[in-house]
């Protein structure tokens, strides 16, 4: 990456964290060129503390790290936008980014959602509905998805938005949980989505 890390007297350079799946603004850090190398090579975002005055790895303590999917340079060349997916809050006062006031998209929920379906998967909970399906094996969640996807076809040909919805909300988490009984998630549809716009 071609930084100008002169601008600043102290060879820091502001990055701007946002959500790579929802778009939502996270947090703001500082990076100097030994923080952008950790960064890329352990894929956890890495920053310049200056409060503490060495390299502080995002969720080092707390575990809430932040996973990196890409970095971008300005066209100034001395500031950073890089796009992750946080595990757990991202503000130390235990809020999901550091500009409070900022609204929630719904984009939010979903990547909530994403992670509630992955930790059913990887740590199965007898009570969970979503749990007990991954047990089933992969043909009964694809199974569902086909069961769900002609019940919202069904809808679709009434007047009932209500019943028309629930049935879209449905498929939409089924297909989810496909998604992740594959091991994906929606962000790798939005890959292929962004590949075949272009």
């Amino acid at each position: 990456m071609d930084i100008d890390f002169t601008k600043s007297p102290d060879g820091l350079v502001p990055v701007i964290v946002q959500h790579a799946i929802t778009a939502r603004v996270l947090m703001l850090g500082y990076m100097n060129a030994q923080a952008i190398e950790q960064t890329q090579k352990s894929g956890k975002v890495t920053f310049f503390s200056r409060s503490k005055n060495r390299l502080w790895t995002k969720g080092e303590t707390s575990g809430n790290f932040l996973n990196l999917k890409s970095m971008h340079v300005d066209c100034d060349r001395d500031t950073i936008l890089l796009k992750a997916v946080p595990v757990g809050p991202v503000c130390h006062n235990g809020t999901d980014t550091c500009f409070t006031d900022e609204p929630e998209s719904g984009l939010l929920f979903l990547a909530k959602l994403e992670a509630v379906i992955k930790k059913r998967k990887e740590q199965p909970s007898e009570e969970s509905y979503t749990s007990q399906l991954f047990a089933k094996g992969i043909n009964k969640v694809a199974q569902k998805v086909g069961e769900e996807a002609v019940e919202l076809v069904i809808e679709a040909k009434d007047h009932n938005d209500d019943l028309f919805l629930g049935e879209a909300a449905d498929l939409f988490y089924h297909y989810m949980i496909l998604l992740r009984a594959k091991g994906f998630g929606l962000n790798d549809v939005v890959k292929v989505l962004e590949e075949r716009h272009r």
